[in-house]
């Protein structure tokens, strides 16, 4: 798998822990994120017994290679980073989001839509990796996988805005 596919799936998981912070408002990150992994962790193994059912399953791993297998470490860190990221710059995420979406409040916004556009402002803003283009792009497209082609477009249409201040970066 490429790194691009890679950090999809990361970026995939970053917005499903943000959107699980969201809804529940945890005091502390550490046990979500744990749980998170866990679940994972579970429902592949869900899916394996299912496949073992019909005699097509492999044999099945130990837990910290059942992790690695389903999310690799490589992987986890990153999707953790991003999720720490948001969360300890949310305050400025949601300000600049709500300049850039001056008649849309964020509390009226869909908590995918808002969770996938924290998301993208802290790669463009405060990330310092991926250029501007490339955080709309994996945006849209997690926004049209988790909620709707209009979600996609809405999303467009504000970070296509924000980009417009978004630092450059450049590649080493």
């Amino acid at each position: 798998m490429s790194d691009f596919k890679k950090r999809r799936h990361a970026r995939e998981w970053a917005v499903q822990i943000l959107f699980q912070i969201d809804m529940n408002r945890p005091s502390e990150l550490d046990p979500i994120l744990a749980a998170f992994w866990c679940q994972l962790v579970a429902r592949t193994q869900e899916e394996q017994a299912d496949a073992d059912r019909a005699g097509t399953a492999p044999e099945p791993l130990p837990a910290e290679a059942a992790l690695n297998a389903v999310a690799p470490e490589k992987l986890r860190q990153f999707t953790e980073r991003l999720v720490r990221g948001v969360t300890t710059n949310r305050e400025s995420i949601d300000e600049k989001l709500s300049f850039y979406t001056q008649n849309w409040p964020l509390h009226r916004m869909g908590a995918v839509d808002r969770n996938v556009l924290r998301l993208a402002i802290y790669e463009m803003f405060f990330g310092g990796e991926v250029p501007a283009v490339v955080c709309i792009n994996e945006a849209v497209d997690l926004a049209k996988f988790f909620s709707s082609s209009e979600s996609g477009r809405f999303v467009n249409g504000i970070l296509d805005r924000a980009a417009k201040d978004a630092p450059r970066v450049i590649r080493k």
